[in-house]
């Protein structure tokens, strides 16, 4: 069950810091003026290509450290727009996940060596997405709506966690305010998660040979994040977030809140890089660990 909990805690902290603030609207930067809530135009593409590293060796499990575990998930995003007045966005979203566990070192999940029993790897998950504005004179609140289908047949295999088994909808409401001035910048998100599926079995080994261990659940992750911009092209930010796993009939309800920072630098005029810390300080049936996160943005 610990491994479940784990790649839940992966796949959520990879939902929750894949928020750019991105783009190139004219008269601003990049970083600036197209925040999560913003659309491209039509005929433009934005591609995003984000890592998310979770790694611990604390949980609310057990006292004291525990064997390392590190999960891996590095998601593609494409969208393109298609609405001449920036209020309807068309994508895909693929997601590869790499797993260890048992002591191995963090960077393990990099070498995607499949060993029996300490790692699994692969692609995961598709999930066609629209991003659309609901009302037009409310252009700094957008929605975006997907819905992950599973490319895996079992979520644990020789006890090694890698995904959900189990067809995800995901809506992200988004909202941001530039205060006076343009310095400061305030973006807030709440992500919901219906996690759809039949409940999870197991064989004699603990592996999950059907279902999933999060059916039937819906997750909702409030955030907020505060940008300061000492110019056009660097912003550094601290976000601070919780997640609520509510139980709709599987007998599992999970919790935890994490806090952190980190910067984005528009290296050109289509491409941003941004770089996130985040720490689990607190949670319910839930792992303590830190995640890193590297991403790119190009919009063209």
């Amino acid at each position: 069950m610990k491994h479940f909990l784990m790649g839940a805690l992966c796949l959520i902290a990879t939902t929750i810091y894949a928020q750019d603030i991105d783009d190139n609207e004219i008269g601003g930067s990049v970083i600036q003026t197209l925040t999560p809530s913003k659309l491209i135009a039509k005929g433009q593409y934005d591609i995003k290509w984000f890592n998310n590293l979770y790694t611990q060796t604390e949980s609310t499990f057990t006292d004291g450290d525990e064997p390392r575990q590190s999960f891996f998930t590095s998601s593609l995003e494409a969208f393109t727009g298609v609405s001449e007045n920036r209020r309807l966005n068309v994508g895909v979203i693929l997601e590869v996940r790499s797993n260890v566990i048992g002591g191995r070192d963090a960077l393990d999940v990099f070498s995607f060596d499949g060993e029996r029993g300490t790692a699994r790897s692969g692609l995961t998950s598709i999930a066609p997405a629209v991003k659309f504005v609901p009302f037009a004179s409310v252009n700094n609140f957008s929605i975006q709506s997907s819905l992950s289908i599973p490319l895996i047949d079992q979520e644990t295999e020789q006890g090694v966690f890698l995904d959900q088994n189990g067809f995800t909808w995901q809506n992200r409401f988004f909202f941001d305010h530039t205060f006076a001035g343009g310095d400061w910048q305030v973006f807030a998100e709440l992500n919901s998660e219906f996690n759809f599926g039949k409940e999870a079995e197991q064989d004699e080994n603990f592996d999950t040979v059907d279902g999933s261990f999060a059916n039937n659940s819906l997750n909702l992750t409030p955030g907020v994040f505060l940008s300061y911009f000492p110019s056009a092209k660097f912003t550094v930010l601290g976000l601070v977030q919780h997640s609520q796993r509510i139980d709709l009939g599987n007998d599992f309800e999970q919790d935890f809140t994490a806090v952190g920072g980190g910067a984005k630098y528009q290296l050109t005029d289509e491409l941003n890089l941004e770089a996130l810390y985040t720490n689990f300080v607190r949670g319910n049936n839930t792992g303590l660990g830190e995640t890193f996160n590297l991403g790119l943005r190009v919009v063209f």
